[in-house]
């Protein structure tokens, strides 16, 4: 199988998402320039953090509008994989992609930090190497990480059990101390009703390497490895 990892004029993640999937899991990856629209020899999509075009107007605004992102969006349509990582989950929201919005956290300010994330589902292509109700650790580094909806959405998303990831305390608690951002219901990552698009804050990359002391990312990846030859 093959990864797709976009690159924008101010992507910062790009790299670490390579080093994953080519240099851990030894699964050839082909970095994508924006202005590239060719996405033939792809089966899964990869849209990385960082500060596409520099996020001059509103967190992935501009991006939506590039070549690739246009045949990221037909690649999705076709039922293909599009996982999005912090920027890429504002993203996908802004493509329309995924339902809702990453606005401002909750106290204005950029968050670094570890945190304990709940994994709500694993029977869907990106979590079935976790165990539903599973605690795990991921990084975040965000500004405007806090998701939002409107009642209808937040309710549709919780109907359709289309949230993947929540923001949880060591034990597995929702409590108002472990939400940092504020992102209602919890909520750090969500997939499509299909479930081929998965858009999440944390980045499961950065916890992928023994190196840095945690691998509870790696499932993630390998989650989408046991799937793909299913799906292609």
């Amino acid at each position: 199988m093959k990864f797709g990892v976009l690159v924008f004029p101010g992507s910062n993640c790009d790299r670490d998402i390579v080093w994953v999937t080519e240099g851990i899991l030894g699964q050839p990856t082909r970095m994508i320039w924006h202005e590239e629209s060719d996405l033939s020899d792809i089966d899964v999509v990869v849209v990385p953090g960082g500060f596409s075009y520099g996020d001059y107007l509103r967190c992935g605004a501009i991006a939506r509008f590039s070549p690739v992102m246009r045949s990221t969006i037909d690649h999705a349509n076709a039922g293909k994989l599009v996982l999005g990582i912090c920027n890429g989950f504002q993203v996908l929201t802004e493509a329309g992609l995924l339902p809702g919005a990453l606005v401002r956290n909750r106290d204005l300010h950029f968050i670094c930090d570890r945190v304990p994330l709940r994994v709500e589902r694993n029977d869907v292509v990106w979590t079935q190497n976790y165990q539903k109700g599973q605690v795990v650790e991921f990084p975040i580094a965000h500004g405007e990480g806090s998701y939002y909806a409107d009642a209808e959405t937040l309710k549709s998303l919780e109907d359709h059990d289309q949230i993947l990831f929540r923001y949880c305390d060591p034990a597995g608690n929702l409590t108002a101390e472990s939400n940092s951002n504020g992102s209602l219901n919890h909520i750090a990552g969500i997939c499509n009703r299909q479930g081929n698009v998965l858009g999440m804050m944390p980045h499961p990359e950065r916890a992928s390497d023994r190196a840095l002391g945690c691998v509870d990312g790696l499932a993630l990846f390998e989650s989408i490895l046991k799937a793909v030859p299913a799906l292609v």
